[in-house]
């Protein structure tokens, strides 16, 4: 039996019922169980109180009894052998059930713990808990040691109600200071008011309980699993309200993770995405949707090598090799506002150069300026756009930093001044490991850096050196004040050669050629720690540094998820000081907060139908991330393309919001131009639509910059209601407003896409020659419109187009298109209105010059409002300045129009040659308006 049409899905009524009854007895900030006032049926959401007479293991080895309660649901079962494979007897002496469980099924990650923990397992306990101005604080102690060396025993517990619908709770060793992220967070000095949540504690075993009011769901539970705090193991588990869980990137795969018996590692590595595999970035947040469309968000700040364990009843289980245990949880209550709320934290976007979001190209084998030169110009003749041209490895000097080959690239300086003079812009790679090889006095990066004190150590004191593209190399360390401003020095002194306009920072993981070092690593608890996680490769020094070297803030150990994020601060911050406007930075390593200072690709994927279709789950992950600029490389970077696969990929490529071509040194050429004409008739559409769509474009970016929105959403961001948005990751949406449904399979001329309940108008593209004598507009909008219940429709889809809709309702701003955003910027405007059955709709442009920096403090920008309703439409200034006062407001199309306008007036006066089309039920109306001064249409 399907749900009415667009009403709110009835979902988990009796479970909400159930919790709602529960919320009448628990409703209040604070509940201490004690142990023997403690008990559920349900494993997955309690975790049982120790019963008189049960026993736990004995010291680390010693022998002891088997646990007698071990009939837990196998779904509910915590693993007591993380670290290694053991023995029934070995399981036992932990004071641990053994419990063989079926064989793993082919390709299966994991399976139900063999060796799992009795509800009688010892754990901390709550002692002393105290009120404070912010919250409240305990003791936590520990009366028996667990198998891992160097249990801390006794731990302080700080729990803040910061705000309406942020917790954050702290565990740490109250006696040593150990290592904590260096990420600036909010700080309060004071309870919030009000919460959405309540607060509860487990005395014995200790635990925290977080509940949404007034319902009483339970969104956290840590005592499900016992909570370990060792030197260097820390694991702290809790149940999930529901099996949809996004999050925990970098990942390649779906959205939502699986939680049957699945594990996310969390440790920064060079390699070519793969499903189950650590990837380029850790990004320790995760979001669960709730039935009834609540959402929320749980981070850890904690940038230790980690694994997340997902498990079917369902819980979640973070296993971390150091640091604290520094918890975040938003409340929500929707899903948007879990996003706002996490970026509160961490950070919101940095607001990215206009040119940025134009067409950028790159390869590995551009080996000379006339080469880089010649694809420009075969770019231009094929009239397609281009505003960044890109270098790899091939412009260096014996592939070092801040050096060109003076051979094949002699005249680069000349090349970047006529790219300038053209109206684009030149972004060249720099990876971070810095060539040590040549003899001294040679290379000033590695002179000076060495004179300064900059780069990594070893355990001797001396540079750590490892091999990277120019051979032996070392490497800065970016948490060294000394080290910025030494970066800051050669990019300054290198932009005073070659004037770039952006910073392509790769290999940042830090990626090495060899195991830690050329000389090793010492046999140490920090290269070989009790428990290592499911790393590729097995080690922590695997294709990267020795996790035992030395860094200003700390040892490696603790910093390697943070290289990337701290790299791209200080390209950030370089590129400020020497070029004075707003910086470019694309990074493939990153860590929560990494959108504050640069955007992300997604790193070598191969050119294949299966990697274009994770990169759309990719894009919106890292959107929920607070990365909206990011994009992974059109047509594929390893391997050759075919001309189809290039084509759909240019066509969803065109509406990443980073847009890049780049390709492998020893793959077949990619660019647009390469392909047959009816191809580049196809591409060249997609590149329309999207230089047409920059201003919304752009005005999405502003709206991640000031408020903390995400630009390309999944669809449960807009409907969170609807159910079955929850695992739509094939399809996107710009904004609130444009609904994008790709082809993703080979040999496919149509596609089915899902349509949330509403109007959704097709917009497909005419020339814009077929204007005749009008100016150069932007394309017509040929709506189909698709009048949809919540269902999923299939759609003709000819290798030709990409379906791209707009949300009734919807305003959106559009620009005639050009060869660069310089051209761009300079063409009049238009606007697409999307009515409702009532007859509104509502939009908004934002414009300032593109590149300054300081122009929200400075007012240096135009904000517009737009609104439809009652047969008008209107613009409200929000804000005025000069830019943006001469923009042209040239044509108007109006969908959704049902009857036949008689008249339409424009600022009162009449427009004569406007067009209806009754079978489109779309009103098109010529104007000649300035988007800067007041205005109003209408029509009757």
């Amino acid at each position: 039996m399907g749900w009415p049409p667009c009403s709110r899905p009835l979902l988990g009524v009796c479970a909400l019922i159930s919790l709602a009854l529960l919320g009448h007895i628990l409703l209040y900030d604070l509940t201490v169980f004690p142990r023997e006032l403690r008990s559920s049926s349900q494993a997955q959401e309690t975790y049982r109180a120790r019963q008189p007479g049960a026993r736990g293991p004995g010291r680390r080895g010693s022998p002891s009894a088997a646990p007698t309660r071990c009939d837990l649901p196998p779904a509910s079962r915590f693993d007591c052998a993380p670290d290694k494979p053991i023995t029934q007897e070995q399981c036992e002496a932990r004071g641990c059930c053994y419990v063989p469980a079926r064989p793993l099924p082919p390709g299966a990650q994991m399976g139900q713990p063999w060796c799992f923990f009795p509800p009688s397992y010892p754990s901390y306990r709550l002692e002393n808990l105290t009120t404070t101005e912010t919250g409240y604080t305990a003791t936590l102690t520990r009366a028996t040691p667990t198998f891992f060396p160097r249990d801390i025993m006794t731990l302080r517990l700080d729990v803040l109600l910061e705000t309406e619908s942020r917790l954050h709770f702290t565990i740490k060793d109250p006696n040593n200071r150990r290592y904590e992220v260096p990420l600036e967070t909010p700080r309060v000095r004071s309870r919030a008011p009000s919460t959405l949540y309540s607060v509860e504690f487990s005395e014995e075993p200790f635990g925290v309980v977080v509940r949404r009011k007034p319902a009483g769901r339970v969104l956290l539970n840590t005592t499900v699993a016992p909570l370990f705090f060792a030197d260097q193991f820390l694991q702290l588990s809790t149940s999930l309200p529901s099996q949809h869980i996004t999050g925990l990137a970098e990942h390649l795969g779906s959205l939502m993770l699986g939680t049957t018996w699945t594990k996310t590692t969390l440790w920064n590595r060079d390699v070519a995405p793969a499903p189950d595999v650590n990837l380029y970035g850790s990004h320790p947040f995760y979001m669960v949707l709730e039935d009834g469309g609540s959402a929320h968000g749980v981070f850890l700040l904690n940038s230790n090598a980690m694994d997340v364990v997902l498990q079917p009843s369902p819980a979640l289980s973070w296993r971390s090799t150091g640091g604290i245990l520094d918890v975040f949880v938003f409340l929500g209550p929707e899903p948007k506002s879990v996003v706002r709320q996490y970026l509160d934290v961490v950070g919101y976007p940095f607001m990215p150069p206009y040119w940025a979001l134009g067409f950028h190209l790159c390869r590995w084998g551009y080996s000379s300026t006339a080469i880089t030169r010649q694809v420009v110009e075969n770019m231009t003749r094929a009239h397609f756009p281009l505003d960044v041209q890109w270098n790899d490895l091939d412009y260096m000097d014996a592939r070092r930093d801040f050096t060109f080959n003076k051979d094949s690239f002699g005249d680069f300086p000349a090349m970047v001044r006529a790219l300038h003079q053209g109206g684009r812009r030149y972004v060249m790679i720099v990876d971070p490991a810095i060539s040590s090889a040549g003899p001294s006095g040679t290379y000033r990066p590695y002179d000076e850096g060495l004179r300064r004190g900059v780069f990594i150590t070893n355990e001797t004191g001396q540079p750590l050196v490892g091999k990277v593209w120019p051979g032996l190399t070392v490497f800065p360390d970016f948490t060294n004040p000394e080290a910025l401003d030494w970066w800051q020095d050669m990019v300054a002194e290198f932009h005073a050669q070659v004037p770039f306009d952006g910073m392509w920072i790769d290999m940042n993981e830090p990626s090495n050629f060899v195991r830690g070092s050329v000389d090793g690593c010492p046999d140490s608890d920090l290269e070989n720690p009790p428990y290592v996680p499911g790393v590729v490769g097995g080690t922590l020094r695997a294709a990267t540094i020795c996790a035992s070297s030395h860094q200003f803030l700390s040892t490696h150990y603790d910093l390697h998820n943070l290289y990337g994020l701290t790299e791209a601060l200080a390209s950030h911050r370089a590129l400020v000081k020497a070029r004075g406007t707003r910086p470019f930075v694309i990074s493939r390593s990153t860590f929560a907060g990494h959108g504050r200072y640069a955007g992300h690709w997604t790193g070598d994927v191969w050119s294949s139908w299966e990697q274009l279709s994770y990169s759309v789950p990719e894009i919106l992950l890292f959107n929920l991330l607070g990365v909206p600029l990011v994009g992974a490389d059109i047509c594929g970077f390893l391997g050759n393309t075919s001309e189809e696969l290039c084509v759909r990929w240019t066509q969803l490529g065109a509406f990443y919001p980073f847009m890049r071509n780049h390709n492998d040194l020893n793959s077949l050429p990619q660019e647009p131009y390469r392909f047959s004409d009816s191809a580049q008739r196809a591409m060249r559409k997609a590149f329309t639509l999207r230089y047409t769509l920059l201003p919304y474009l752009y005005t999405l970016f502003h709206g991640a910059h000031v408020r903390g929105e995400a630009v390309a959403r999944p669809l449960f961001l807009e409907f969170p209601e609807d159910l079955r948005t929850w695992t739509v990751d094939r399809q996107l949406l710009w904004g609130e407003a444009l609904l994008v449904t790709p082809v993703l399979e080979a040999g496919k001329v149509e596609v089915t896409g899902y349509f949330p309940c509403g109007t959704w108008y097709n917009l497909q593209t005419v020339p814009v020659d077929a204007f005749g004598s009008l100016p150069p507009l932007p394309p017509v909008p040929l709506p189909s419109a698709i009048h949809s219940k919540g269902q999923w429709v299939t759609l003709p889809a000819p290798l030709d187009s990409i379906n791209l809709h707009l949300r009734a309702g919807y305003i959106i701003p559009m620009q005639g298109p050009g060869l660069t955003t310089t051209e761009s910027r300079k063409q009049p405007m238009a606007l697409a209105v999307a009515l409702t059955t009532g007859g509104k709709a509502q939009g908004e442009l934002f414009w300032d010059d593109g590149e300054s920096l300081g122009v929200l403090e400075r007012g240096a920008y135009t904000q517009v409002i737009f609104l439809a309703q009652n047969n008008t439409i209107v613009n409200e200034l929000v804000h005025l300045s000069s830019e943006g006062t001469g923009l042209q407001l040239r044509r108007v199309m109006v969908l959704g129009v049902a009857t036949a306008p008689q008249n339409v007036l424009s600022n009162g006066i009449p427009v004569s040659n406007f067009t209806y089309s009754p079978d489109t039920e779309t009103l098109d109306i010529p104007v000649s308006l300035l988007m800067g001064e007041p205005f109003l249409i209408s029509w009757s």
